[in-house]
């Protein structure tokens, strides 16, 4: 704590003894609390007796494994009976290091339409990255890279430094997910530390830090396209700049700044963290460095006999990039991904070193590799690392996007890259080069095309007809998609979105493929052949993100000829690409044809899905293949058969509507998903139920249910309003649904909408009258807008609600079967597995 005096510090601590200890907690406790600078008051918040979000973040920032200790002292053990590498045993524990450690969330306010970017007692942060550095500034710096935001530095952040300083104030009044970048540019342009402190609270030690690094900057600015002075580009590096902010700012390639930094000799070194009950360590970089280790830590590695292999070696090392912190698009799924890579290189007789940045996950637990370096996924950090370690490759393929951004300028800078090669990547990425190659292979794909402004589009869209699916060819996130239905929709996307339309980054058209069924499979391969273990069908339509729809393995829906397509598809293009590891590929199928949509030749976020429910850890199969490939060995996949699943696993994706009840809940083609849980059942209906029931959506088996859909959606509707009929539930109905309902043979009871008077929709919802409820949008604004309350007064209230008939149809068999079944046998996931064959190609 840099601001807090060490009496305070010491008072805080006795405050928390007393809690825990008059609780009687035995393991990790949270006690958060409150100072207050001018009066020195102390007050406590809140206890939590247990380990929490925090735990982790102390833990990877102290060296203290909080949960590795609370376990041991939950079996029985006392502080003093776990040993400490300083001084004996764990009740002498204190902090250890001279370095700073900053956390700051990653926000994703850009995914939710209409939604206000202002911070307060609600969590709404999707990820957090956690900086270790010798001062303030080099850590925080160090984090603002470390975000995946599209920013290396906190300066020219959005249109901040064009807005005056009366602006910046009011951005900076409210706590918000840019506050930061604003204070900066306020700072920039003369705006005092007391002025900003005044309206903000935030220390003035903290503004002072980021006054220093504007003044510096500014300096920096007066050398645009010219070479630094060395003195000042030691300054800047001190202070954290990065390679790649110090290029921009100077308006000179990234690669000049390096090589300044070689000639002087300018270069990161590497500090550690020592892990407290464990005879281990881990690294961060710093250009504040002692050279050496401390001569207390040095005596203690010696005193416990503590080996650190040579670095610079040239031994059997591969380093393994992380996915940075979580946010909507990439999660978990990276990290049990990068684990296991870890893992399966271990048992292969090889030195795992791991990069990430991310304190929430498992890759930076100090023995999940044998070296983890805690620091930012950029060139400029990989590069330091492995010109320190000369590994034998690195990893790109298992962290998601993140490790894919930079693996081209990693191989270009001379890192061996493992697996599938960066090029092919690139390739499956250009939409025009991947289509040529489809065609090439007489592969179907939707229609497609590119324009650079509205004429083209339009012309492009009437070529191939509406609906479009429209995105920008290149934006950060995969941001942007929308699915279009008429000219001034289109004319709307592109007014909307024109800083992503140019003629160097064109807006991608695609027919979009209505009513189609969309699934995925994910495939091993060698660079000449592939295995794919599962076919997953996705339960709803194409047009929702795949991220976001619920899958199901094995398929329900498809036949046995669309599944051998889809593998021999899938096979043929992971042939021709040269893919070596893993492989995902998106399909959809309409009319009983099969499209191919999009391939990503990488572990994707279904990798974990398929290893539990097949019983086949796809990631350590992938580094098989990749390591075979790059010693030379071969592996045959032809051994391997499709895995028999006489069970189903369905995949449920998990919202943070409830943390935004201002935006509306419905999906789209853009992901808003923050995780996902996992259903097993011998019944698909089941499956979803408990699926559904993971996600803390818990299907009612009797009641009322509300079904209010757009006219598109009404063919469909019959088969699921007729089995909520056949299961007991009383239907409510808006009045087009009601009658088309009643047209059909279906009770219905009309309910009005919010505009049509009272009691309605809203009122039935508070009186508790509905317990679960159908509510699919409009192809229109208009509609949309008009129905968005319904779906938010599902989240408000805590309602199973479902905005796709092929869910909702899923929802009904599970109620189904669940009110069949009743209470359902439990079995482990390894009980499962024993009824699963599938065979490893080892």
């Amino acid at each position: 704590m840099i601001t807090i005096e060490e009496e305070v510090q010491a008072k805080m601590r006795k405050a928390a003894f007393k809690i825990v200890s008059e609780c009687g907690v035995i393991g990790g406790c949270n006690v958060q609390l409150a100072h207050d600078p001018k009066s020195g008051r102390i007050i406590v918040i809140e206890i939590n007796p247990r380990t929490s979000r925090s735990s982790a973040l102390a833990s990877k920032a102290t060296g203290f494994p909080i949960a590795y200790v609370s376990a041991l002292l939950a079996a029985g053990l006392t502080l003093d009976e776990i040993p400490y590498w300083k001084e004996g045993t764990m009740e002498k524990y204190v902090p250890y290091g001279d370095y700073v450690v900053l956390k700051f969330a990653r926000w994703a306010f850009e995914k939710f339409a209409g939604i206000e970017d202002k911070l307060g007692t609600q969590m709404k942060a999707v990820g957090e990255v956690m900086s270790i550095g010798r001062t303030f500034k080099e850590a925080l710096q160090k984090a603002i890279r470390s975000l995946e935001i599209g920013r290396s530095g906190l300066g020219f952040a959005r249109n901040f430094n064009a807005l005056s300083a009366h602006e910046l104030l009011h951005k900076i009044s409210v706590p918000n997910s840019e506050r930061y970048f604003a204070i900066y540019e306020a700072l920039r342009k003369g705006v005092g530390v007391d002025e900003i402190h005044e309206i903000s609270k935030i220390k003035e030690y903290f503004l002072n830090q980021l006054k220093e690094l504007v003044e510096l900057e500014n300096e920096i600015l007066t050398y645009k396209k010219r070479v630094l002075p060395d003195e000042m580009l030691v300054r800047a590096k001190k202070d954290g700049f990065a390679d790649k902010y110090l290029s921009m700012l100077l308006e000179v390639p990234e690669e000049y700044i390096r090589l300044h930094r070689k000639v002087l000799g300018i270069r990161q070194e590497w500090d550690v963290v020592p892990v407290s009950g464990a005879d281990a360590e881990y690294f961060y970089s710093t250009y504040n460095g002692l050279g050496k280790l401390s001569g207390e830590l040095a005596a203690s590695r010696e005193k416990r006999g503590t080996k650190v292999k040579p670095d610079g070696s040239g031994g059997k090392k591969v380093v393994i990039l992380g996915g940075g912190p979580n946010r909507i698009g990439q999660g978990i799924e990276f990290d049990y991904c990068c684990v296991h890579t870890a893992l399966a290189l271990r048992e292969l007789g090889f030195e795992t070193i791991m990069v990430n940045c991310n304190p929430e996950t498992v890759s930076t637990d100090y023995d999940t590799s044998d070296k983890l370096y805690f620091d930012p996924l950029t060139v400029e950090d990989v590069l330091s690392i492995c010109r320190h370690e000369q590994p034998l490759g690195v990893i790109v393929q298992f962290g998601g996007q993140t490790p894919l951004n930079i693996a081209m300028e990693l191989k270009s800078a001379g890192v061996p890259i493992l697996g599938t090669a960066p090029e092919v990547i690139a390739l499956a990425e250009d939409r025009d080069l991947f289509r040529k190659m489809m065609v090439k292979m007489n592969i179907p794909m939707p229609d497609s095309g590119m324009a650079r402004n509205y004429d083209e589009a339009i012309a492009c869209a009437c070529e191939i007809g509406y609906p479009v699916m429209v995105r920008p060819s290149y934006v950060l996130g995969g941001r942007a998609m929308e699915i279009v239905f008429d000219h001034e929709q289109l004319k709307n996307y592109i007014r909307v979105n024109a800083q992503y339309v140019s003629s160097d980054a064109p807006i991608l058209i695609d027919r979009f493929l209505d009513n189609a069924l969309e699934c995925e499979a994910d495939a091993l391969a060698d660079g000449g052949h592939a295995f794919v273990p599962a076919v997953m069908e996705h339960i709803e339509y194409a047009g929702i993100h795949s991220g976001d729809s619920s899958c199901v393995i094995p398929t329900v829906n498809i036949t046995e000829e669309q599944t051998n397509t889809i593998r021999d598809y899938t096979r043929r293009i992971a042939g021709e690409l040269g893919v070596v590891g893993l492989i995902n590929i998106q399909y959809a199928i309409q009319h009983g044809k099969v499209y191919v949509l999009e391939a990503n030749p990488r572990a994707s976020r279904t990798v974990p899905l398929v290893s539990k429910v097949c019983n086949l850890n796809m990631a350590n199969l992938a580094i098989g293949l990749i390591m075979s490939a790059h010693t030379g060995k071969k592996t045959d996949l032809s051994l391997m058969r499709p895995a028999h699943v006489p069970y189903y696993g369905v995949k449920e994706a998990v919202f943070p509507f409830n943390m935004f009840p201002e935006v509306d809940p419905v999906l789209g083609p853009e992901m808003r998903s923050t995780g996902e849980v996992l259903g097993m059942s011998d019944s698909f209906g089941l499956a979803f139920y408990k699926a559904l029931e993971g996600s803390n959506s818990i299907l009612p088996l009797t009641g009322a249910v509300l079904i209010s859909v757009a006219d598109k959606d009404k063919e469909p509707l019959p088969e699921v309003a007729r089995r909520f009929e056949n299961l007991g539930f009383k239907i409510y109905s808006t009045r087009g649904t009601k009658d088309f309902l009643v047209g059909k043979g279906i009770k219905a009871e009309a309910i009005k909408k919010l505009y049509e008077g009272r009691p309605n929709i809203l009122d039935a919802v508070k009186n508790h009258q509905i317990g679960i409820i159908i509510n699919t949008p409009g192809g229109s604004k208009q509609s949309e807008a008009d129905d968005s309350y319904i779906r938010k007064s599902a989240i408000r209230y805590n309602i199973p609600y479902l905005t796709t008939l092929t869910a909702a149809l899923a929802a009904a068999k599970g109620i189904e079967e669940k009110t069949k079944k009743g209470s359902e046998n439990v079995y482990s996931l390894q009980e499962y597995h024993k009824a699963t064959k599938g065979m490893d190609p080892r």
